[in-house]
């Protein structure tokens, strides 16, 4: 039997999300499946732990997108497929806001707003916090209460922010979710 793979699951999947989780997966030494992205998301959970099989090292940055489709749209099929696979172990997953159509949520563990302050508050897609404690809106959010992973950390919209989290500038925001999760999830434990 392979080993289990080492994933990071986000929930953004555009453009600025791509070029943002590029720059923070090579950082890290890990792969980013670019293949992901997409708005929509087009490609199917079995087709995406395929490509996860083959990353040549983790932990491995995968990007999910509905869109804005009311409901589980494909983007939520799929991370659904993805997260529950037995030969998938999820870090974590950054949830990234958004201003919805359709008013879809999810509980988080923490968020960090623009300013990359940790926060027990939502955060809409600026990194603005909002008045819930502990909950945020997005486009692909609604499956992630049904999840079990070791934490999930809202941020804005990813790549973006008023250019905070700029892939030119290494995308500060992303990586400090992404090291939130490494750090929560112990996987520096288990490679030290």
């Amino acid at each position: 039997m392979d080993k289990k793979r080492d994933v990071i699951l986000i929930t953004d999947g555009d453009e600025y999300a791509r070029k943002a989780v590029e720059s923070v997966a090579k950082e890290y030494g890990g792969r980013c499946i670019s293949n992901s992205h997409g708005n929509p998301s087009v490609l199917t959970g079995l087709q995406i732990v395929k490509l996860i099989k083959k990353a040549k090292s983790d932990p491995v940055f995968v990007m999910f997108d509905d869109s804005g489709y009311l409901g589980e749209g494909a983007g939520e099929t799929a991370l659904k497929f993805v997260a529950r696979h037995e030969d998938i172990n999820v870090l974590g997953i950054i949830a990234v806001a958004a201003r919805t159509r359709q008013a879809e949520w999810t509980r988080v563990d923490v968020c960090i707003d623009k300013f990359g302050e940790l926060t027990p508050y939502g955060v809409d897609k600026f990194g603005v916090p909002e008045m819930e404690i502990g909950r945020m809106n997005g486009d692909t959010v609604y499956c992630l209460d049904q999840l079990e992973v070791p934490i999930i950390v809202g941020i804005g919209d990813i790549g973006k922010m008023a250019k905070r989290d700029d892939f030119s500038k290494g995308a500060p925001i992303t990586k400090q979710a992404v090291e939130l999760i490494l750090e929560r999830s112990g996987y520096f434990d288990d490679k030290g």
